[in-house]
């Protein structure tokens, strides 16, 4: 399911399934993002430059502006190995506490099992904890 909310030149999508429930829509703008309310967003809330921050600041780009999407964006490949790490490969940029690193490799291991001593990356401890998923 995907929903479009418009207000004069500004649009932004809203995918559910994506959705982490981080709430920082929600918490910069309340007038705007209020799950309370049917419907939830209201652009007409605020302005059309407040909306759009709040929107890029959204984790998981449940919400994002339908302008933004562009199709020449260099394609990132994320693949789930069964009973080990996520491996994303492209140009990576990662913020760990609030530090954020442009990465030199094309490729990483994400810890998926929670036992890695090196996380968010992957160690290998998956295969010593005989961690099974997906």
């Amino acid at each position: 399911m995907k929903k479009t909310y418009t207000k004069g030149n500004v649009s932004v999508l809203w995918e559910p399934e994506k959705c982490i429930h981080s709430e920082k829509c929600f918490k910069s703008l309340p007038r705007v993002f209020n799950p309370k309310r049917k419907p939830w967003v209201d652009l007409e809330q605020s302005t059309d430059e407040k909306i759009i921050e709040a929107v890029r600041n959204c984790p998981s780009q449940a919400l994002s502006l339908k302008e933004e999407i562009v199709e020449d964006t260099p394609m990132t490949e994320i693949q789930v190995l069964k009973n080990g790490p996520v491996l994303v490969k492209g140009k990576i940029s990662i913020e760990i506490d609030g530090k954020k690193e442009v990465l030199d490799q094309n490729q990483i291991a994400l810890c998926r099992c929670g036992a890695s001593n090196n996380k968010p990356y992957c160690d290998g401890a998956h295969s010593k904890i005989n961690f099974e998923a997906l």
